[in-house]
């Protein structure tokens, strides 16, 4: 029997999700229905007032609590989770779910560690079930078009990427309470990470140098709030970026070669229209994507490889893929030196002629008792 006949005609993947902060309210939890494929069963959150609340508003009859996670998966109600927890609990939830058979979309970074990537990654290979990390601009059609480009040689031979990627955050966000694995390079940094090794098409093979500043008027206490960092790709080509907690918001990349360069803003956001400025040769020209529900059209995806028996492309390999980066990145701080990675090959690339979505945007709705990191 197939997996699409198994689920039977017409059937959606049951989801709960694990995890009811900001972006679970304002993205996920809205998107679900977005999907056509997915239906929200269970919400799982440590706070019983919330999971009220988010129950009422989502018509769903079932919450548990973190310590009843395991009674949910033997439940026999739900077919995946969405995982939107603290990054450091992503083993802990992702693990025993592969284990039950339950099909997991875990949010990015997939781990804090390289090692606790790889335990993900060996509990999925021993499961029926599929996980996928989730990096939603791997879907997104601006980001697509500008890979499509990269790989057409319209920009010639690659030499050098630059990122800045910002945003102000409130002081009592949790964010700034947990040191550097909840900081912005951990939660930012993923984000420019994947875009240098999507868009080159290759893995990173040292840090070159990477630096951390901490000011005192950004009220963070002993956090590191900003990070510039220089990475070395093969060919002796260059990509750097800073990621921010203190700068204001900014979000934009260049990627640059020896025929064109591409510049995109916002990058990794979004909500907004994304601007493109293509410049081939002295050819310049605009290119506007409109914005499209992100995270819907990622459970989209996933829901179809559940549903259709595919392996999904973003999965644990690719979230281990920028945790080897950031696990550099973290001794170069340490040690002031040039970090050589360790040997890593990709095996898959995102392909940009099955991976489109482009579900219409969302208004977010209102949280309950979750702030934006602004605090607005």
């Amino acid at each position: 029997m197939s997996i699409a006949s198994a689920f039977g005609l017409g059937k959606k993947v049951r989801y709960a999700v694990v995890g009811a902060g900001d972006i679970t309210q304002r993205s996920m939890l809205p998107g679900i229905k977005h999907t056509g494929n997915s239906k929200l069963v269970a919400i799982v959150t440590g706070d019983a007032e919330k999971a009220a609340a988010l129950a009422e508003m989502y018509g769903v009859d079932a919450t548990y609590d973190y310590d009843q996670f395991h009674e949910l998966l033997a439940s026999g109600t739900i077919d995946a989770i969405y995982l939107g927890t603290p990054n450091w609990r992503h083993a802990e939830f992702a693990i025993p779910a592969l284990a039950a058979g339950i099909h997991v979309l875990c949010e990015k970074p997939l781990e804090i560690s390289v090692e606790q990537g790889r335990a993900i990654a060996a509990a999925q290979a021993a499961s029926s079930a599929k996980l996928m990390t989730a990096y939603r601009l791997h879907f997104e059609p601006g980001t697509l078009a500008a890979i499509d480009m990269v790989r057409d040689g319209k920009l010639g031979d690659l030499v050098t990427f630059s990122a800045t990627f910002s945003q102000s955050l409130d002081p009592d966000n949790h964010r700034a309470k947990h040191g550097i694995v909840a900081g912005p390079l951990f939660d930012m940094g993923p984000y420019p990470i994947n875009a240098i090794r999507y868009l080159f098409g290759e893995e990173p093979i040292a840090v070159e140098s990477a630096v951390a500043t901490r000011q005192a008027a950004a009220g963070f206490g002993d956090l590191d709030d900003t990070f510039a960092v220089v990475l070395r790709m093969p060919g002796d080509r260059l990509a750097s970026f800073t990621v921010s907690y203190y700068a204001g918001n900014v979000d934009h990349l260049t990627i640059a070669g020896t025929k064109g360069s591409i510049h995109i803003d916002p990058a990794f956001g979004y909500g907004d229209t994304q601007h493109q400025t293509i410049t081939i040769g002295t050819d310049k020209r605009e290119e506007k994507f409109k914005p499209t529900d992100q995270f819907g059209g990622e459970m989209k995806y996933f829901s179809d490889c559940i549903l259709n028996g595919d392996d999904p492309e973003p999965d644990a390999e690719e979230g281990i893929a920028d945790l080897r980066v950031i696990e550099g990145i973290v001794e170069a701080l340490k040690t002031g030196r040039r970090v050589d990675l360790p040997p890593f090959e990709r095996r898959r690339r995102i392909n940009t002629a099955t991976q489109k979505q482009t579900l219409s945007p969302i208004t977010p709705p209102e949280t309950v008792k979750a702030k934006s990191p602004s605090g607005n």
